[in-house]
């Protein structure tokens, strides 16, 4: 950074984004937010140290510059600032153990990284011990007002944040913001983790397979996070083409394609100062990631089709995938850059194979929910037999939760009021297999799907096709053969009529379909 010689040129360097020609800043603080901030500068460059300094005081922020760092570590210690800019290599005292009792010391604080020397893995080894940005030297102006105005505005939304929690806990005791059912061992592992990195900054990478409540995991993040008072948006990238993905993300001027007839602010805009949830990140093409790439270091969003103006955004990223991103970063399909910026903290979603323990209560819990949605709420819900809750258990759920959430759902629009779902009322008991192998029983008559009675067969006054007619051909089902084949034999030329096992083949290989849920 181009350090000011004297104090008259400090002006010239102005840390509100909204001040820069071409950037659409941050929302505005009043000067009492403003003084209420404190910051904290480290660095042994006394220049730089006292430029920042003059800067912040004089955009009315609570400033303390030191340039030892024992003396910083004394600070941390017993003093509480929102947030600090510290310099990673110090003579005394590294940056990484300042980070360290910032972080120990407040979790809340917002630790900024500087160095002269900065490389791939210090980024994300920085990141990875709870810092907020990684700031490389030297840095600009406008990169610095940016950033600051970036860091400020995540301070605020943290107090309006705090503020909704304690009047939600008020309301409702300490129950959770979103709820998640589970006691397997290996989920309740999943859930700490989420719920220690829910009030940081932190990117976090969502691995499991489609159906496991990825989504569910982020929202849980969101609802825990300093962020929770804005919005948590939702993109999947496989849903959309590259054009249409880059257009939804960035957001397009008027004019910047056909159809684009005014200009629209994309999906980071509109998570300004919340959470984007990017579900299957692997989709996403190279160019398109780099421009993420970009927004995620610089915070800065430039719209398809400008030339000039630049947007300011505040956004916490939460990625996901049902597929393997360290084998997508070595074929070349996922940037490794953005692969560690965005997996500082990586969370795997176990298959709902995995934590049997889990069935009953989430059985249980899609139950009540669907009987309420579907059925009059003053009616008596259904309960699960022993036997259902076997065949349960003993399914290999390949469709994860959402399968299971499609079963019952399927199983209560058939149920009575007050009735107990047996294990022949589940669709996959019907269809007369259990998924992975397991046996519930003989099946009864009555838990086989119902079919449409076949017309008796009536005596045919034609005579009976001579088997030397087709017995040159080639077995063929085509009607321009003259005859039909079949596992069942052969009908009678010009027949409209088809054997039974055929349509019935033909119905069974139809696949079904269920209801999104989310994860």
């Amino acid at each position: 950074m181009p350090a000011p010689a004297s104090p008259h040129r400090a002006p010239h360097f102005n840390p509100n984004p909204a001040s820069a020609p071409g950037v659409i800043g941050l929302p505005p603080l009043n000067p009492q937010v403003k003084a209420g901030i404190r910051f904290l500068v480290v660095d042994d460059d006394r220049t730089l140290r006292e430029s920042c300094s003059n800067l912040l005081q004089l955009d009315g922020y609570q400033v303390t510059a030191v340039g030892r760092g024992q003396e910083a570590l004394e600070l941390l210690r017993h003093r509480r600032f929102d947030i600090a800019l510290l310099d990673l290599y110090m003579s005394e005292v590294s940056g990484y153990e300042l980070l360290r009792a910032a972080v120990e010391a407040c979790p809340e604080m917002i630790v900024i990284m500087m160095t002269g020397n900065p490389s791939v893995a210090s980024s994300v080894e920085a990141l990875r011990l709870g810092a907020w940005d990684y700031l490389p030297k030297p840095f600009s102006a406008t990169h610095f007002q940016i950033l600051v105005g970036r860091a400020v505005h995540t301070v605020s939304v943290a107090q309006e944040s705090k503020q909704q929690q304690a009047e939600f806990a008020k309301e409702h005791g300490n129950s959770d913001r979103v709820e998640v059912l589970g006691v397997s061992p290996i989920f309740r592992r999943a859930i700490d983790l989420a719920r220690r990195v829910a009030p940081t900054d932190a990117s976090v990478f969502i691995t499991g397979e489609s159906g496991s409540g990825k989504e569910l995991i982020a929202q849980f993040i969101h609802a825990h996070s300093r962020r929770s008072s804005k919005p948590l948006v939702a993109l999947n990238c496989a849903a959309l083409p590259e054009a249409l993905l880059e257009s939804e993300m960035f957001g397009h001027v008027k004019g910047a394609f056909t159809g684009a007839v005014r200009d629209k602010a994309g999906l980071l805009e509109s998570a300004n100062g919340g959470t984007l949830f990017l579900d299957e990140l692997l989709e996403m093409s190279k160019p398109t990631q780099a421009k993420l790439l970009r927004v995620i270091q610089d915070g800065v969003v430039r719209r398809v089709g400008s030339e000039t103006t630049d947007a300011v955004v505040n956004v916490r990223f939460i990625a996901a995938t049902n597929g393997d991103p360290e084998e997508a970063v070595k074929s070349g399909g996922l940037r490794e850059d953005l692969y560690y910026r965005l997996r500082v903290v990586p969370i795997y979603v176990p298959q709902l194979k995995n934590r049997p323990e889990d069935i009953p209560l989430l059985a249980n819990h899609f139950l009540n929910y669907y009987w309420r949605a579907h059925r009059d709420a003053k009616s008596a819900v259904p309960t699960l037999s022993e036997s259902s809750i076997r065949a349960l258990r003993a399914h290999a759920w390949p469709g994860n939760v959402r399968e299971l959430q499609n079963v019952i759902e399927h199983a209560v629009v058939l149920l009575e009021p007050g009735a107990e779902l047996r294990a022949e009322d589940l669709p996959f008991v019907q269809g007369g297999a259990l998924g992975g192998g397991g046996a519930a029983g003989p099946e009864e008559p009555s838990a086989r799907p119902r079919r449409a009675r076949e017309a008796p067969k009536r005596p045919s006054s034609r005579p009976t096709p001579r088997w030397s007619r087709c017995r040159s051909r080639k077995p063929t089902t085509s009607r321009a053969s003259g005859c039909w084949r079949s596992s069942s034999g052969v009908t009678s030329p010009g027949s409209s009529r088809r054997p039974a096992t055929t349509s019935r083949r033909r119905h069974a290989s139809r696949p079904s379909t269920g209801p999104h849920c989310t994860g």
